[in-house]
Parts: C-alpha cells; sequence; structure tokens
C-alpha cells in the first residue's frame, strides 16, 4: 500500500542514543554485573600494584659517598649530653637554658638563628571558619600566658644557591621536659646540620626547625609555616611583650643571647620550600634491626609527590640497611577470609604462568595478605581526611612533606651501638637533602595520587579510579529507569513501529507527570538541608559546660531526630498522598528512589574531587543501599522467596550505612566488643571538623541525607 503524505517515516536513534537506552532497559543486569565488578577491582588492587621508581633523573639518589665524620658524631654527642642534664632542674628553667645551648650550637656553625612564638589555641568547631585557615595575627589574639611555645629556626645559606629555595628539616622537641627519644632525634639532625654547614655543594638553603611540641607537634609547624608564608612586621619583643610576665623573663633571656651572638630578633625567611623532612625517634625499640616508618598521608587525603618516598625507601634500604614500613591494619593480617582470597588469587597466577609464562599475574598469599592491610590503611587515613604527622602542615601550602620516624635497635648502655644509629640516621638524611638539592625544580614527575600497598610498592589513581567507576556507573541508568517507568514513558525499544500523533490530553497527561519529579527533588533538597544543619549542631552542642562525650552524642542523635520530626510535620511526606491513577508497583516512591540516587550520584562525585578515598569507601556502603532500596510493603506483600531476601538486605544494608552503627561495627571487627564506648563517635567526630575533614562535610551533607532518603524509602506507605 502506497505511503501518504500525512505519514512521515521515523528516524532511526543514533548508535549512542540506542546504547544507552538499552543500557537503561536493562539497568538492574547492568547493576549487577558493575557493582560485582566494582567489588572485585577493589580486592584486586594488590596485585595490581607495581613497584616504585624513581621518575626525576635529576635527584641521582646514593651516587654520592657521605660526608659524615666522627666530628659531626662527637658534637651532637656532646649537645645530647648539655640537654640530659638539665632535666633535674626545674622545667621553665630548664626550657630556656635548653633553648639557649641549641641556639650557641646553631650560632656556633655559622647558621643564622632566630626564635619563633606562637600561642596554643585548641581547636574549636566553628561553622564559618570551616574551610579557611586562621589569619596570621587571630592567633596572638585571646591567648593565655600559659599557652605559648617558642620555636628556634636555624638557616644556612646556601654558598652555591639564591637564596630563592630551600629544604626544611623538622625535629619536634619539648624544651625543659624532653625524653631520650627526642634527645637522639635532635642529635641526628644536628649532625646532619653541622656537616651542611661546611660543605660546598650546597645549592639551596637549609632551615633547621626546632618545633616546641610541648602542645603538640602539629600545632608550632602550623605557627610557624603561617607565619613563613605571611609577611609579619614585629619581632620577638615587640608582639605582646608586655602581657607576661613569663614571656617578659624569656625576652630578656633572649636578649642577652642577641648580645653575645649574632640572633635575629625578627622572623627569619630563606627561600621557597622545596621540601620537607620531619624527622623523630620514636620511643620503642626494636628487638631485631633498625626500623624506618614513613607517614605522608597529609589533609583532605593529600600526598606527597612520590618521589620523595621513593628515594627515602631506596637510600634506608640499599644503603644504610634500614627496615623500611608504612602503616598497617595490623587486623587484617590474621584474616581467615584475606587468606582465603590470598590463596584463590595465588592459584589463578600459577595456572596464568603455566598457560604463558609472560603473564606476570598473582602474588604470593602473604604479599597480598600485607599489601591489603597496608592499602586498607592507606584508603583509611586518606579518607578520614586528617594527618598523620606535622608534615601535614607543610602540603597545606603545597610543600610536599613526609615524616620520618627511626625506631632503633635494643642498645642500653653500648656507646659503639649509639654512635652507629646517629651515623645511619644522619647518613639517611643527607643522602635525601642531597637529592633534593640537586632538583632545579619542585616536585613534579612522579604521582600525587596513589596508594601504597607496600614501602616498595603503589597503585596509581588510573587503577584505584576503575573500582569506584565501576560502583557509581549503575546510579545515573537505575535513576532513569526509575523515572520512566514510574512516568510510563516509552524508550523506544518495545514499539518500533510508528505511532499515531498524541492528543492535546495526552501530552497535557505527561507533562503532568513529568512535573511530579519536583514534588521528589524538593524533598531531597529539603532532608540536605536538613543534613547541613544536622552538621551544625556540633557547633551548639560545644557550648554547653561540662559536657562529656556520651553526653554530646546522645544530645546530638536526639536533636537530630526531633528536627527532622518537625520537618516532616511541617513540609509533609510524600507518602501521604499515594497516587491513584498509577499502577501500585511504581509510584511516587519510585520517583523519589529516581531523585535520590541522582543526588548520591553528583554527591559521590563531588566527593571523589575533593577526597577520592573517602568517595570510594562512602560508595562502597551507599551504592548497594540506593539500588536495593524498595518499599518494604511491597515485599510483604509479594510473599516469595526473593523478596524476603531483598528485605533481609535492605535491612542489612540500612544498618551498616547507618554513620553510627558503620563507625562501631567497624571498631568492634578491629578492637573487640570490650572497646565500644557512646562516646567514641563523638571524639571521632569531632576529630574531624577540629581538623577541617572534607569527610565530615560529605557524612552530613551527602551520607546521612541520602540514608534517611533511602530508610523513607523502605517505609513508604504505597
Amino acid at each position: 500500500m502506497p505511503k501518504t503524505e500525512t505519514e512521515t517515516p521515523k528516524m532511526k536513534p543514533r548508535p549512542i542514543v540506542r546504547l544507552g537506552i538499552f543500557l537503561i532497559s536493562h539497568s538492574l543486569l547492568v547493576s549487577v554485573v558493575c557493582c560485582t565488578a566494582g567489588v572485585l577491582a577493589l580486592l584486586l588492587l594488590p596485585l595490581l600494584a607495581k613497584s616504585t621508581y624513581i621518575s626525576e633523573n635529576a635527584l641521582m639518589p646514593g651516587s654520592a659517598s657521605s660526608m659524615i665524620s666522627n666530628r659531626d658524631i662527637s658534637e651532637a654527642n656532646r649537645l645530647a649530653s648539655d640537654l640530659s642534664g638539665l632535666n633535674f632542674e626545674p622545667q621553665d628553667a630548664a626550657a630556656l637554658e635548653s633553648r639557649g645551648i641549641l641556639t650557641k650550637y646553631m650560632s656556633d656553625l655559622g647558621a643564622e638563628v632566630s626564635y619563633h612564638k606562637f600561642h596554643h589555641k585548641p581547636n574549636q568547631f566553628h561553622p564559618l571558619h570551616f574551610f579557611s585557615s586562621p589569619d596570621s595575627t587571630s592567633s596572638v589574639k585571646n591567648f593565655s600566658c600559659s599557652a605559648h611555645g617558642v620555636n628556634t629556626v636555624g638557616i644556612i645559606r646556601a654558598p652555591r644557591g639564591d637564596g630563592k629555595e630551600a629544604i626544611v628539616l623538622v625535629t619536634p622537641y619539648k624544651f625543659g621536659k624532653s625524653g631520650a627519644a627526642e634527645t637522639l632525634s635532635l642529635s641526628i639532625a644536628y649532625t646532619v646540620f653541622s656537616l651542611l654547614s661546611r660543605v660546598t655543594w650546597l645549592a639551596k638553603d637549609i632551615i633547621w626547625f626546632v618545633a616546641d611540641s610541648q602542645y603538640g607537634e602539629y600545632a608550632p609547624v602550623e605557627a610557624w609555616l603561617r607565619d613563613y608564608h605571611t609577611p609579619v612586621f614585629t619581632g620577638l619583643g615587640t608582639l605582646n611583650a608586655d602581657t607576661c610576665v613569663k614571656i617578659d623573663d624569656l625576652y630578656v633571656f633572649e636578649q642577652k643571647s642577641i648580645a653575645q651572638r649574632k640572633i635575629s630578633d625578627g622572623f627569619r625567611r630563606a627561600g621557597t620550600m622545596a621540601a620537607a623532612l620531619i624527622l623523630k625517634v620514636a620511643d620503642r625499640n626494636e628487638l631485631l634491626e633498625d626500623t624506618l616508618n614513613i607517614y605522608a598521608e597529609a589533609s583532605n587525603g593529600q600526598m606527597p609527590n612520590l618521589d620523595l618516598i621513593n628515594i627515602v625507601n631506596y637510600l634506608a634500604v640499599h644503603r644504610q640497611g634500614l627496615r623500611v614500613k608504612v602503616e598497617k591494619v595490623l587486623t587484617l593480617l590474621d584474616s581467615r577470609w584475606l587468606e582465603i582470597l590470598g590463596e584463590m588469587f595465588e592459584l589463578l597466577g600459577k595456572v596464568a604462568r603455566s598457560l604463558n609464562p609472560g603473564w606476570k599475574f598473582g602474588i604470593s598469599t602473604a604479599d597480598y595478605i600485607e599489601g591489603s592491610a597496608t592499602l586498607a590503611s592507606s584508603l583509611y587515613y586518606q579518607a578520614l581526611g586528617i594527618p598523620t604527622g606535622p608534615h601535614g602542615a607543610f602540603r597545606d601550602f603545597q610543600v610536599d612533606a613526609i615524616t620520618l620516624e627511626i625506631s632503633p635497635k635494643v642498645f642500653p648502655h653500648n656507646k659503639a651501638r649509639h654512635n652507629e644509629f646517629l651515623l645511619r640516621g644522619g647518613r639517611l638524611v643527607e643522602g635525601v637533602i642531597r637529592s633534593i638539592n640537586n632538583l632545579l625544580e619542585k616536585f613534579h614527575q612522579s604521582f600525587f595520587l596513589y596508594m601504597l600497598t607496600s614501602p616498595s610498592k603503589f597503585v596509581s589513581v588510573g587503577v584505584y579510579m576503575i573500582a569506584f567507576a565501576l560502583l557509581v556507573a549503575p546510579l545515573p541508568l537505575v535513576a532513569a529507569s526509575l523515572y520512566a517507568d514510574a512516568n510510563q514513558l516509552d524508550l523506544g525499544v518495545k514499539n518500533t513501529k510508528s505511532t499515531p500523533t498524541a492528543t492535546a490530553s495526552d501530552e497535557l497527561d505527561i507533562t503532568f507527570r513529568s512535573w511530579k519529579w519536583l514534588s521528589a527533588a524538593k524533598e531531597v533538597f529539603l532532608i540536605h538541608v536538613w543534613g547541613a544543619a544536622v552538621s551544625l549542631l556540633p557547633y551548639f552542642i560545644c557550648q554547653i559546660p561540662n559536657c562529656s562525650p556520651t553526653s554530646s552524642s546522645v544530645i546530638w542523635v536526639f536533636l537530630s531526630m526531633l528536627s527532622l520530626l518537625i520537618l516532616y510535620l511541617i513540609v509533609g511526606s510524600p507518602s501521604t498522598h499515594v497516587s491513584i491513577s498509577q499502577p501500585e508497583e511504581k509510584g511516587e516512591w519510585a520517583i523519589l528512589k529516581s531523585a535520590t540516587i541522582s543526588a548520591v550520584f553528583i554527591g559521590l562525585l563531588v566527593m571523589s574531587v575533593v577526597n577520592f578515598a573517602a568517595a570510594e569507601i562512602g560508595a562502597l556502603l551507599l551504592v548497594p543501599m540506593c539500588l536495593m532500596a524498595q518499599p518494604l510493603k511491597l515485599d510483604m506483600k509479594a510473599g516469595k522467596l526473593r523478596s524476603f531476601l531483598r528485605i533481609i538486605c535492605n535491612v542489612v544494608l540500612g544498618f551498616v550505612a547507618f554513620p553510627p552503627a558503620a563507625f562501631f561495627v567497624v571498631k568492634t571487627i578491629f578492637e573487640g566488643f570490650d572497646s565500644i564506648n557512646m562516646g567514641d563517635f563523638w571524639n571521632w567526630m569531632e576529630s574531624l571538623w577540629a581538623w577541617n575533614s572534607a569527610t565530615y562535610i560529605y557524612i552530613g551533607m551527602v551520607h546521612l541525607p541520602c540514608w534517611v532518603l533511602c530508610l523513607h524509602i523502605l517505609l513508604h506507605s504505597c
């Protein structure tokens, strides 16, 4: 039959559109495949880890022989002896004397010595200052006389440099009440500083920063860096010198030192910081060999350039014979299920190598377990967003820095062993500084986004992002599928024949049903506003005097539930308006689920830009719950085994995804049930907001609201 003039042939959609329609139509299968593949990809990361390598050829670690001599060691021992002799004096007097002794030793080497005064301010939650750094002038306001410290800074000017770059060596030290470990770390630093004061190859200035750690190791470093990058036009004596008697006494003492030696009263600076090393000696002993622990995680998952870790690991292992370690989740080392997985992957590796010797797939079970424990620790500390040491303060100013903590082998009353430890530690720091001194520019060749599975193996961002991408890939597909099914939209795959032109009433009905999505979007928006309000509640709870962490947790939960109830009473719930015209299986709850999944998808993507590790863990908890969420009433009416299993999965996922429950479950698994305390969750959250961690914002404004929305879907009255 010939075609009439009014009939027009239906245009065939483009292949990319047809592929999208196909994936949306089969969203259930795609969700199962992607989520399974995402979890499997996460478990395969220890197998996919690559060995570290030096990307920047200019570093040349170990290319030169060490120049530290016995003279440097003896001078360091003499400094340690002078400082140890002050331990029996009163604390204030000992602090002044020890600072004077250290200043004398620095100035005798020809270094420019100066003092840096800072005032300790305890971290307090303030919503308006969450993402902003404190101003340099604000640190000297509203302080108490008993909460101040004085750092000592020595600068060696490079004979071959122009003063535009510097390398920083930091040693935390408690003036007046130091222990043997801190004195030992000071001795190692002085050994290196003594050598660098007379070498001719130095091209970058050397800053030795002795941090007054009586208020912690992070606070003095952060205060000094803030003042270093902010102009300060006042000296030690003019800045609030008439406020406290103790500060006046300190100033008088230091003025005497200035008169005797050339010590600057102002704030001394060198060039742009190329890198920083924080050197510590652990207050514990190893039984077998000297051990070096590397801490690299900074705020919000930031990491230093991998080359900095690589040169430290290379010099420590191949030049000084140290055993290098990074943090591990020790509980996983004895995990039975991880051992089974390791055995399976080891067997698969053997099979792969038997088929093709060139396939280097699979590692030993022991390496897989150790790699998984190290990877879990790296993932957790990056997701936590809290620095693992003072090096985190440098990373906030885009300076690559790591903390080196050396644990010596037991050497009671063994002077030869003591000198050997000083020599090995000094040569390690000397080698690292010499490699950084060779750089003509800042670290840039190697990775900034990575996770460690051992000191010599890493997983790059191009590998570990695959697991996250697979986990979140089904979310937009499921959201589109739910929206289409709830509004009875034809995606074009069920009927390929041309259909008659829709009437005006049909178009109006489609438009009306499409606009109903705004009702679900409004609820999603209001729940997220509620999440923001819940995130601000701790600021007001902290104002309650003498409130214990347990009481604060109870008050927080009570106020959160009360505010949520008030929100539902004022705005109303879409569950009270059940659609009659739509099928019972797909109604308003499907549109609400579609909007919720869209919010989860956007929130996880935004968080992945800020802190990828936090987004990865969030996806593991939220994505299965969002995809599985369905009104329990429908499953109960169905009475099938599949519906019953879905009810169990929804209840379990809903419990595990609740932030306090997830915290206590993980704490029980790793530390045992006896370690549970209701105030622990408050302390954990308090540490997040005190350190301005973006994970706190994610939990309050993304994770918790989406969990409430999923719970609302489960309890929906269809």
